[in-house]
């Protein structure tokens, strides 16, 4: 009986959960219904209760006084976010060593789309709002595209979709989040300490010499990743999720095994399993666990420490990070909003139209001139009608740029005006980009 409902669980729930969270596009649906859930809250009548609870204070006391005692949404921002911050950077390095970023002629294209898909739309926005200086401010907002909307759309429409298209807009996504991540470091700043900033590269000199010394352990980088370099830049005044992407850069990125030796001693293993005497039981024998934790050992040894993080962190940033972060900064009350207070200037409409109209602008503007130079070549799969819905798919800027959004303003309703704008590019794009890709093929 017990195992009948374990079977029953095991194929309608634990099966079914593990294949969704293989598949691509499941960490752009989680976050689409954390978003949701985050609009239906901030305008339900616990919407009080809703805002309150993320600007709760959480800190340390050192003697008597207050250590790091900031908000719960300020830790989710600064914490949280360092850790998919931290995924960006291990995705970066390995995409520069060995990956869509090894050759630059190879991708010439999708990073010439990639930088001026984020210089139009901040030029747009500017266009609304260079009058104010304290709104002005925004002009980050319209440029980030959010990788987890994009690319989950994309693999929703399956093979309609070539492969070349894929690989495009991954790669554009990438050095989008590092184009974020050297505007968030150089632009979004507050006071800085110097000192601090001293201790934090301090620590990062530390994981390079690790790393040099062939040192391996993620238990030591994560230490002094998170207890020095996170920690120093987060009272340095510089964002911390800019430490995270720098302690990524100190991961080692090969194994502790070379390949040919990781091949002789699992068939060592294997030789030494088969010869390993066994019973007429379920159980193996104690030898045959031995051999099996051996080759466990060896297998883990033999990925490098930046794949076996990231790898293990994705999970946890896709389906937990991202949606706790879309719960306490998507929530956008309607309730007591009039359309005068949106539109009262033009923050709303500089980052939606930055969005909606500079990415595709700056994509296809790129593509056209590079190739004119002939310093890219577009592949035949990539139509025009494609590369347009490409362009809008990455119009979704949503979490990057609600990201940049609390870094920019400080004003609750500069805020709200900027996430208005986020809303309407990002869904207005999304919808776009499918209907051209869905058609495409025809």
């Amino acid at each position: 009986m017990i195992e009948k409902y374990q079977q029953k669980i095991n194929h309608r729930v634990i099966i079914p959960t593990q294949h969704f969270m293989r598949q691509e596009k499941s960490g752009g649906i989680v976050l689409l219904f954390s978003v949701i859930i985050a609009l239906v809250l901030a305008n339900s009548p616990i919407r009080e209760q809703y805002f309150s609870f993320f600007e709760q204070h959480f800190g340390f006391l050192f003697n008597g006084r207050p250590l790091l005692n900031f908000s719960l949404e300020h830790w989710i921002n600064d914490g949280l976010m360092s850790l998919f911050f931290f995924v960006v950077g291990l995705e970066l390095k390995r995409e520069f060593i060995g990956g869509e970023l090894r050759r630059i002629r190879k991708v010439t294209l999708p990073v010439g789309a990639a930088v001026f898909g984020m210089i139009v739309p901040a030029f747009i926005y500017l266009l609304f709002n260079f009058n104010n200086p304290i709104v002005a401010h925004g002009w980050g907002i319209p440029m980030a595209t959010d990788i987890a909307f994009a690319l989950a759309i994309l693999y929703m429409l399956g093979d309609r979709v070539p492969l070349s298209a894929k690989v495009f807009l991954t790669t554009l996504a990438i050095v989008d989040d590092l184009g974020s991540v050297l505007i968030i470091a150089f632009f979004y700043t507050s006071e800085i300490s110097l000192s601090n900033i001293g201790i934090g590269m301090a620590f990062l000199f530390v994981m390079f010499l690790a790393n040099k010394f062939g040192v391996k352990n993620v238990w030591f980088y994560g230490i002094v990743g998170i207890g020095g370099v996170w920690m120093a830049f987060l009272l340095s005044g510089v964002h911390a999720t800019i430490s995270a992407v720098l302690t990524a850069f100190m991961i080692p990125a090969d194994s502790s095994i070379p390949e040919a030796a990781f091949i002789a001693r699992i068939k060592k293993q294997m030789n030494r399993f088969e010869k390993a005497a066994a019973n007429d039981v379920i159980t193996l024998e104690e030898e045959q666990v031995k051999i099996i934790s051996k080759v466990k050992d060896e297998t883990a040894n033999a990925i490098p420490p930046l794949q076996r993080l990231e790898h293990s962190l994705h999970p946890l940033v896709s389906f937990v990070i991202m949606p706790v972060f879309a719960l306490s900064n998507a929530g956008v009350s309607f309730v007591d909003m009039h359309l005068s207070d949106v539109f009262s200037n033009h923050v709303a409409m500089g980052v939606m139209l930055g969005l909606l109209l500079g990415k595709p602008i700056g994509i296809i503007f790129s593509v056209w001139l590079l190739t004119r130079l002939r310093l890219g070549e577009l592949s035949r799969s990539m139509t025009r009608r494609r590369l347009l819905g490409l362009g809008f798919l990455a119009s979704i800027g949503f979490t990057m740029s609600m990201f940049v959004t609390t870094l920019a303003f400080a004003d609750a309703t500069h805020m709200v005006q900027a996430k208005v704008g986020i809303f309407a590019a990002s869904i207005l794009g999304g919808l776009i980009g499918y209907k051209l890709l869905r058609t495409s093929a025809r």
